[in-house]
């Protein structure tokens, strides 16, 4: 039976008791989100329906859910769990208002941030899809250390892989190329360069790739 909306608070906190019962699979994005309750909010003008029977919820307007570091924001979120207790969410924004992800990385102090029109995630199979001129970039405190941008971007927390294909046409990229900017890890800064074992030389002839 679906609760109806609550019309007392300036949004809808809505509370459900999800929590793995020792048998998820480990993934490299924060372990420790799968045990923690989920939240779920929503402007209060706005419907939001969740059935305890499905144990899935339905809600529109200004839409947030949280469970431990992992933050989701869109238009409209669509929520199940599994029947061994893995969360499920599918969310949907607009490209004046991209649906929003964040999540810590388990183990280091990194947090992957993400903007798309559609965010479907997986708890169970540790899988994020990210649709529609998606920007998924991993950050170091404040500092962006890899950023990837596409039209379709995947991120595995199981393999610790992201996966992207067809870039996004803007103004600086008319082409539609993927692009990604990675980088070197904090230890490669502090290594003594090496010298290189032959001269490289300079040619004018070295253009563009195309």
């Amino acid at each position: 039976m679906a609760l109806p909306l609550i019309r007392s608070l300036p949004r809808h906190v809505l509370m459900l008791g999800m929590v793995c019962a020792g048998v998820c699979a480990p993934v490299l994005a924060e372990k420790a989100d799968r045990t923690k309750p989920l939240l779920l909010e929503s402007d209060a003008d706005q419907p939001c329906a969740v059935n305890l029977v499905t144990r899935s919820s339905r809600c529109s307007g200004n839409v947030t859910i949280t469970q431990g570091t992992l933050l989701i924001r869109a238009d409209k979120i669509e929520t199940r769990e599994t029947p061994d207790g893995f969360q499920l969410a599918l969310a949907v924004g607009t490209a004046a208002r991209p649906a929003q992800y964040r999540q810590k990385r388990d183990n280091v102090d990194e947090y992957i941030e993400a903007t798309a029109r559609k965010i479907d995630y997986d708890g169970r199979a540790g899988l994020v899809k990210f649709e529609g001129a998606a920007v998924v970039r991993t950050l170091r405190g404040a500092a962006v250390t890899n950023e990837v941008q596409g039209e379709s971007v995947s991120w595995d927390s199981v393999a610790d892989e992201v996966r992207v294909q067809g870039g996004t046409v803007t103004p600086a990229n008319p082409t539609g190329r993927t692009r990604a900017m990675i980088t070197p890890p904090a230890s490669a800064a502090s290594a003594p360069a090496k010298a290189a074992s032959v001269p490289l030389r300079s040619t004018p002839t070295l253009g563009d790739r195309r």
